[in-house]
């Protein structure tokens, strides 16, 4: 029996249970068959394609629609044509002087512009995979990040000039060839690229030099902070970059739409998301090198934007803005991004007009997605029994306080009742795979949870609690281990934990993510124990942590403590420290929080603590 069959006779029994059960029946049934439909799609896509599917996309656009605008930067128009044909000088430039070949790895270390896009292709073009370097690390993360995704060449925008020579002997010593994405260098060791690339053929690249590569061939490393321990890469496929263009497709966008992506293309939902999945509808994307309040409707009015990218924080801070008259001026008609609160959304809504927010759930590396196609305040999507049979998943009992499943007398982990919050998984398949960690199985084999429901099967651990209400809707909760996100960036408490232990006054460090009242996420805090005799000293404390940390991943309160509680396991404990945050009222350790204008941690006193939490302290 065909597809087409099957699905003609599942309809009318579809109908009929849904008169008797669920209102939303058949809005997960249409949402199914779109990703089934897709899917297939991309399948036959993949098998047809000469080049890695992404690049196949882009090229059919260069050549349909080669005057089309594909990117638009500070006033600055880019066709798709003039990025195919930049791409194409890009390629020709990094082959000869850098002798970039099949399969060599590239780091690119620079904020948003259109050489992000046009460096990008060209590797693609190669058949290189680019690793995304996040352009806030420095010293060692950088070097960390930088040696596992394998490169041997880097690109740098010349505004960060700085943070590559803190680290440029130990580049130099590995053979790194070093690039600055300008006519000229005045670093010894350091090489110009612009010029190299404007002296360029525009003459295509041959498909020999991309040959051999295969839909599960390495695409990028994004990284990710994970649940422990420094940065790691992520591997995404060509046949990931090519799926993520789902999003544009199930959020019914298309070829006419001007998308506003003001978040950073190291990110996944940046470049794959938002950048991608532009190309797959060949629409137009409006490039931001940093998100401004102030100015992110003036952006949207004058470019003509009718969708966006997004993050929690961002409509929070577009909310915090004075009302204007002109606040429903303008020609936007969805977003795309996650991590909305309920109250914040039906501001967002009530201030702005009617724009449907459309909710995703996914990790870089992870293999669970979900997305809110009903547009449900604050969910991320829905408990949807058709989806399960395409991508299995499970929510489990976790137990926070030893952070790890609980499990029964069988050794099995045990799915949580509706309304109770549990860990999200899901079950790594041929059909939905969890690629992990380049040069890094230790931390894989981490995420991966095993004989989870039966003996010998393998989930991915999300890191992620979450909850179903009775209707079926899917809540994010919170997240779980080492990890916690503020300013839209996850941050690893054990790297935080390193670099702070590296102070000579302090023996032990707890570091954890507490909630602040007005805004999304956790803001960092430490609990350390002094060493004996030793004193806190504020401003040697500030100046390590604003050198090695970048802003949203430094500690904003330290609370010291005589010693630092750890479990049965010697794990440390983080449950009652958090509970606590930073509340002076039940807290007797001193405390202390982070000043910027004053260059120190200084004491929390009562009316630095009553500034924070009636929001008049930028944090």
């Amino acid at each position: 029996m065909s597809f087409v069959s099957v699905i003609l006779c599942i309809l009318p029994i579809l109908w009929i249970i849904q008169k008797i059960c669920s209102s939303y029946l058949w809005e997960d049934f249409k949402f199914f068959l779109k990703m089934v439909l897709y899917s297939q799609k991309i399948e036959k896509s993949i098998q047809r394609c000469s080049s890695p599917g992404a690049l196949d996309v882009f090229s059919q656009n260069a050549s349909t629609r080669p005057h089309k605008t594909f990117v638009i930067y500070q006033d600055q128009a880019y066709s798709y044509k003039d990025m195919d044909l930049k791409s194409n000088q890009a390629a020709w430039a990094l082959s000869h002087y850098g002798n970039v070949k099949n399969g060599s790895c590239v780091a690119v270390f620079m904020g948003n512009e259109p050489a992000y896009i046009w460096l990008w292709l060209a590797l693609a073009k190669l058949g290189c995979p680019m690793a995304c370097l996040n352009y806030n690390i420095r010293a060692q993360s950088f070097l960390h990040c930088f040696k596992c995704s394998g490169a041997k060449v880097l690109i740098v925008a010349p505004e960060l000039k700085e943070a590559v020579e803190q680290v440029l002997p130990a580049l130099k010593g590995d053979g790194v060839l070093v690039f600055y994405l300008s006519r000229d260098s005045s670093t010894e060791g350091v090489q110009s690229l612009l010029d190299k690339i404007e002296a360029a053929s525009e003459d295509p690249i041959p498909e020999s030099y991309r040959s051999g590569i295969t839909p599960k061939s390495p695409a990028l490393y994004i990284y990710t902070s994970g649940t422990t321990g420094l940065p790691k890469a992520a591997v995404v496929t060509q046949n990931r970059v090519f799926g993520s263009g789902i999003m544009a497709i199930l959020c019914g966008l298309t070829s006419e739409d001007v998308l506003y992506i003001p978040l950073p293309l190291y990110h996944s939902a940046g470049l794959l998301i938002g950048l991608q999945g532009c190309i797959h509808i060949g629409a137009t994307c409006v490039l931001r090198n940093k998100f401004s309040a102030s100015q992110f409707w003036d952006d949207c009015r004058k470019y003509n934007v009718t969708a966006f990218q997004y993050i929690g924080e961002i409509l929070r801070y577009l909310c915090n803005t004075c009302t204007k008259d002109n606040d429903t001026d303008h020609c936007v008609r969805l977003a795309i991004g996650n991590g909305v609160r309920s109250e914040v959304w039906r501001e967002f809504i009530h201030r702005f007009g009617k724009i449907k927010l459309y909710e995703l759930y996914g990790a870089t590396e992870g293999n669970a997605f979900f997305f809110n196609y009903t547009q449900k305040e604050g969910a991320i999507g829905r408990y949807n029994y058709f989806l399960k049979l395409f991508q299995p998943f499970e929510i489990i009992k976790f137990d926070v306080k030893i952070n790890e499943p609980v499990r029964d007398s069988a050794g099995h982990c045990i799915r949580v009742s509706r309304g109770e919050t549990g860990l999200l998984i899901s079950k790594d398949t041929d059909r939905n795979p969890f690629i992990g960690y380049a040069d890094n199985e230790s931390q894989t084999e981490k995420k991966r949870l095993r004989n989870v429901l039966k003996k010998g099967d393998i989930y991915f651990n999300t890191g992620d609690l979450v909850m179903v209400d009775k209707e079926g809707f899917i809540f994010f909760q919170d997240r779980v281990g080492d990890t916690f996100r503020w300013k839209g960036e996850n941050v690893a408490t054990t790297e935080v934990v390193t670099l702070v232990l590296m102070l000579d006054f302090i023996e032990e460090a707890n570091v954890f993510g507490v909630p602040v009242p007005h805004h999304e996420g956790k803001i960092g805090m430490v609990s350390i124990k002094l060493k004996e005799r030793r004193h806190f000293d504020g401003k040697k404390m500030f100046v390590h942590v604003t050198e090695y940390l970048p802003n949203y991943a430094r500690p904003r309160f330290v609370r010291i403590q005589d010693s630092i509680q750890v479990t049965g396991t010697y794990k440390q404990y983080k449950v009652d420290l958090v509970n606590d945050g930073f509340n002076l009222f039940c807290i007797k350790d001193p405390l202390y929080f982070l000043d910027d204008i004053c260059r120190t941690y200084r004491p929390l006193d009562h009316q630095i603590y009553k500034d924070i939490l009636e929001n008049r302290i930028k944090l």
